[in-house]
């Protein structure tokens, strides 16, 4: 009796999860596909209005670079209204430089702040590298990849702890914190391939996005040889890495441009 309450428990536990995660759906403005989320454009917004001073303080605050800030945020407003995005949703999309000068990074909180280190800015060699990194980032905006992070961390968190419960043997309880365990790693894999996969779309957005606002798509190619480059052979290996090496994307960025401008770029986009 005592292990059929337990996998009813966790039957119900499943149960409950899953019409959550299933039953919770949004159309995606930009893309029009339906997207698995529980968060509202506005929470999406107030989140990362909410996160953006934690972030800026991580990395040493907002740069003292006027003009490099202002070139950014010229930028990053340029591939967003080119490409209409703020016509399109109601993110408020807000473009910062951060003032650390030793880590190569950008990142997109939800609802639209866009981030870039200077020591990635310094590592780029031309406006049209900046509109790629920028474009990227405001993909992950636009395609709801927080949000969607949070309903997957959310599915696989309720599944991991259904596992637990019937897993669980009182009079062995190693070997059900074992299996728990076990439960939690595969849980982690499919939570970092969701991010891999995150990572090549929002390239993609980029090589949708640059064109319009005027710039070279193939100046990505270019960003990811210089991430390679600074990398120095240190990458882990890609199954266990949230992002694919830059090798790989690289790869994928040919294919994008191909597919996506099958005829070639557009004549007299900034290199």
């Amino acid at each position: 009796m005592r292990i059929n309450l337990r996998f009813l428990l966790a039957l119900v536990v499943v149960a409950v999860t899953l019409l959550g995660y299933f039953f919770n759906t949004s159309t995606n403005p930009v893309t029009g596909e339906k997207q698995h989320v529980n968060m509202t454009a506005d929470q999406e917004i107030a989140l990362g209005l909410q996160a953006a001073p934690q972030m800026e303080a991580q990395y040493g605050g907002e740069s003292p670079d006027q003009r490099a800030t202002a070139a950014v945020q010229q930028v990053g407003q340029r591939v967003v209204q080119a490409n209409g995005l703020d016509q399109k949703t109601t993110y408020r999309y807000q473009f910062h430089l951060l003032a650390d000068d030793n880590t190569i990074n950008a990142f997109a909180l939800p609802g639209g702040q866009v981030f870039i280190t200077q020591g990635l800015l310094k590592n780029l060699t031309s406006e049209a590298q900046l509109a790629g990194v920028l474009a990227h980032e405001v993909g992950h905006v636009v395609a709801r990849h927080s949000a969607e992070q949070v309903a997957q961390s959310q599915l696989t968190q309720g599944l991991t702890g259904a596992a637990a419960i019937a897993a669980y043997d009182p009079d062995h309880p190693a070997s059900g914190i074992a299996r728990a365990a076990a439960a939690a790693m595969i849980a982690k894999l499919v939570t970092l391939r969701f991010s891999r996969n995150d990572e090549l779309e929002a390239d993609k957005f980029a090589v949708k996005f640059t064109p319009q606002a005027g710039y070279d798509p193939h100046a990505m190619i270019g960003v990811m040889q210089t991430l390679e480059r600074e990398a120095g052979g240190q990458n882990p290996p890609e199954f266990l890495s949230t992002h694919p090496n830059p090798g790989n994307r690289i790869e994928e960025l040919q294919k994008d441009i191909q597919q996506i401008y099958p005829q070639g770029v557009p004549a007299g986009l900034k290199p």
